[in-house]
């Protein structure tokens, strides 16, 4: 059935599809039976199929139905005499004896070599470049080889390859081969001693007419080729410095286009021709292409290699201002790594070099002053003139990225002061100083890490006017940074959980076409998070994190794997308990305590187990004024809606609980009068259960429906299933089994969408026992 060989890459294509749970269709594509080949015949000769059957019949023999293969034997016949069109007859004629006798191979690839072989020069010049450059050609090689004296027959050859049905023009204008088997027996035209220097004398011949010009794309086909004679190029010392500078602006196309394995080939190739002096004889060229060897080698996941060429750049660089980008790149490494002690260290080392100092602890109290004091200075300068000040200077520039990175760093690894300290510092010097490409993540780090409620509009506006910024500079490499800090740590006090979850996908798929696979995989994290809260399917869900968990194996990061596999936990707990969606990974203990204690709360509470849910939110609540990752408000409303359900059980030691209920009360007010769309059915539904404690009914019931539709305008199919079930127990209190069915049933189908057996199963007994007991 196949016409390649295991090994073809379309094979590795397809196996990488599938462990990536990538849904393919396999079609079987057999050849011809006898009866369609005798039919094709038939048709192809203008005679009936009785008529030519003997002759269809060898055809199949030698071809086995391949149509190609078919249509490339019957015209071997026709050119060999052994078909023929009888005038007399007015018919195809043909010797069966003599076919038979004929030493015909029935191999389509000799057939054509065969075929080849007799072709003009012209022809085979032409077939054997177009070999060197795949399965199609752009009409500009060929132009640009026509007016070499070497390969002016190629244009010549061209019209006969097309007419001659070896070659065609594909719809982007381009010339390819009909057949990868053309391909094949053209590229065999070259002896296999003789096929490296022709490549790189093809090489050579385009290089010496694009050197210094614009070619596009055209760069990667003269270096692919140039490649091949790296034996000789390397006996001419100008010769190895020039074709080291075209792989290298090879590699800084390839990255332009987010090709960063091909970017990684390139710069590999550059550097092996580089002579052994090369960082005294030619330092900028060194310095250049180490830097983006290491750039890509990150890109590409081999982080040891690309810390080993930073080390090296280091050592070798002659002034302080040249190892910069190495040290900030070296530090994001480390930091990848689970390295954030070394990264932080890393940038310390940086910052003292460039004379500031950094304290080695910070109050809250000076934190928080800090912050007050930045909010007041962006209220006075932040203003249409500021906005057209450009800050100058590279120095003040490097600072502000050192200090948003060690804001980042921070986080694992020094206190939340500190990770404030930092981001102030970055936002400060862009205030006094102008703005950069820099500033829109240090505004964002900024407003992300600050968690008064009373400043959070003040915070969202800043952050606005961050976002806007990305407009003034080439900003894409830092889209999933960007998107991480807004959509990820900001805009759900503002932004439907929806609208946040989509735009971290789309920073997730931007870290990866740019290379910054880490932050793309944090946007992925928080997107599971925004995804969770919004109620979107749970077997969609999972799959999405079995997804990422899958990219981990290439993208290693045991840092982004607990946060995903806690995650999975909860998500897998909610399908069916983990039953049938759990599976064996280990999730370490040196886990950030946050997410851990959310998730144990958050599984606790929706499988009905109030103490545990309420023991787990509290150990969440002891680490409030910390790096926040959770939407607090999302866990307020959980942990008063435990609350509610605990002092309906309890009569006695219920301070604490009331405390957690009206703290929740608060929050939700607040947060819904900046999104009603994320919190106003928790309110209401927060609000109804308080009404439902105190025996308010006219008023629990209308908060309960309000609550329900709230939480069905804004898509939160489980909230809306959750509202219906506390109506329905609300009901069944008071006796009401009618309403409360009616209710049960609600949140039966809510949950059923919602993708979550367990508590399908659960609402499912409750109506059996209202069911028994009404009958």
């Amino acid at each position: 059935d196949n016409e390649v060989q295991i090994g073809h890459a379309i094979f590795d294509l397809l196996q990488k599809l599938e462990t990536s749970n990538v849904p393919t269709t396999k079609l079987s594509l057999t050849g011809l039976d006898r009866g369609d080949l005798n039919k094709m015949v038939s048709d192809a000769l203008g005679l009936y199929p009785r008529i030519c059957k003997s002759l269809s019949d060898m055809v199949f023999q030698k071809t086995k139905g391949n149509p190609f293969f078919v249509l490339e034997f019957i015209q071997s016949l026709q050119s060999r005499d052994l078909l023929q069109y009888d005038s007399c007859q007015k018919r195809w004629v043909w010797n069966e004896d003599t076919i038979r006798a004929e030493e015909i191979t029935d191999n389509v690839l000799q057939l054509l070599s065969s075929k080849m072989n007799r072709l003009s020069k012209d022809m085979q010049s032409l077939l054997k470049v177009m070999a060197c450059f795949g399965t199609s050609t752009n009409k500009s090689v060929i132009g640009y080889l026509s007016e070499s004296p070497e390969y002016l027959g190629v244009r010549n050859g061209l019209e006969g390859a097309i007419s001659d049905g070896f070659v065609e023009v594909d719809t982007e204008g381009k010339f390819k081969f009909v057949h990868d088997k053309v391909r094949e027996a053209a590229y065999n035209l070259i002896p296999d001693s003789d096929k490296k220097q022709f490549h790189y004398h093809l090489g050579k011949v385009l290089y010496s007419f694009c050197d210094g010009k614009d070619v596009g794309d055209t760069i990667f086909l003269i270096a692919s080729q140039i490649n091949h004679g790296k034996e000789w190029i390397l006996g001419d010392k100008d010769l190895s410095i020039a074709i080291a500078e075209l792989n290298m602006k090879a590699g800084e196309k390839a990255l332009d286009g987010c090709d960063h394995k091909t970017a990684y080939s390139y710069f590999g190739a550059a550097l092996s021709l580089l002579p052994n002096d090369h960082w005294r004889s030619h330092y900028d060229l060194s310095l250049r292409l180490n830097f983006l060897m290491a750039g890509a080698a990150k890109s590409c996941c081999q982080y040891d290699e690309a810390e080993q060429i930073l080390r090296g750049i280091s050592g070798r660089t002659r002034c302080f201002e040249d190892k910069l980008p190495s040290y900030l790149l070296l530090s994001q490494i480390l930091r990848t790594q689970g390295n954030v002690d070394d990264a932080y260290n890393t940038c310390s080392f940086v910052l003292l070099q460039l004379g500031e100092t950094i304290p080695d602890s910070v109050t809250p109290e000076a934190a928080k002053t800090m912050v007050e004091d930045t909010l007041k200075m962006y209220e006075e300068i932040y203003d249409d003139d500021w906005l057209e000040r450009k800050m100058e200077g590279n120095t003040l520039r490097t600072l502000i990225k050192i200090y948003n990175v060690m804001a980042f760093s921070s986080y694992f690894c020094k206190s939340y002061s500190m990770v404030v300290y930092f981001t102030c510092k970055a936002v400060q010097l862009s205030l006094r100083n102008g703005i950069c490409e820099h500033t829109p993540l240090s505004f964002l780090q900024f407003t992300g890490n600050e968690t008064n409620d009373d400043d959070a509009v003040l915070c969202y506006r800043i952050a606005k006017n961050a976002m806007s910024l990305q407009e003034r500079f080439d900003m894409a490499t830092q889209i999933p940074e960007l998107y991480f800090n807004f959509y990820g740590r900001i805009a759900w006090r503002f932004e439907p959980f929806q609208v946040c979850a989509d735009n971290l996908r789309r920073g997730f798929e931007t870290g990866l076409s740019t290379g910054d696979n880490d932050m793309g995989l944090l946007c992925a994290i928080h997107a599971i998070k925004s995804a969770l809260f919004s109620g979107a399917s749970l077997k969609s869900t999972l799959k999405e994190i079995d997804y990422y968990l899958h990219l981990l194996k290439t993208y290693k990061s045991e840092l982004m794997k607990n946060a995903l596999l806690i995650s999975r936990e909860t998500v897998s707990a909610l399908i069916d308990k983990g039953e049938a969606t759990s599976i064996e990974a280990k999730v370490f203990n040196n886990s950030s305590q946050e997410p851990v204690f959310f998730h144990q709360a958050y599984r606790a509470f929706w499988s009905g187990y109030t103490v545990r849910c309420h023991h787990y939110f509290e150990k969440c609540s002891q680490l409030s004024g910390q790096y926040v990752q959770f939407n607090p408000f999302v866990l307020k409303f959980y942990h008063g809606l435990n609350s509610l359900d605990v002092l309906k059980k309890k009569k006695s030691h219920t301070t604490r609980y009331k405390e957690v209920v009206r703290d929740a009360i608060s929050a939700m007010k607040d947060a819904a009068a900046k999104s009603e769309w994320n919190f106003m059915n928790k309110l209401r539904l927060l609000e109804a259960e308080q009404q439902h404690l105190t025996r308010h009914h006219w008023r629990a019931i209308d908060l309960y429906d309000a609550s329900i539709q709230s939480a069905k305008k804004s898509g939160f199919i489980h909230e809306q299933g959750l509202a219906c079930e506390k109506a329905g127990f609300y009901y069944k209190r008071y006796g009401n089994n009618d309403k409360a069915l009616e209710y049960f049933k609600q949140a039966r189908a809510c949950y059923d969408e919602w993708g979550s057996s367990m508590k399908v199963d659960f609402i499912k007994k409750e109506i059996d026992s209202l069911d028994v007991s009404g009958s």
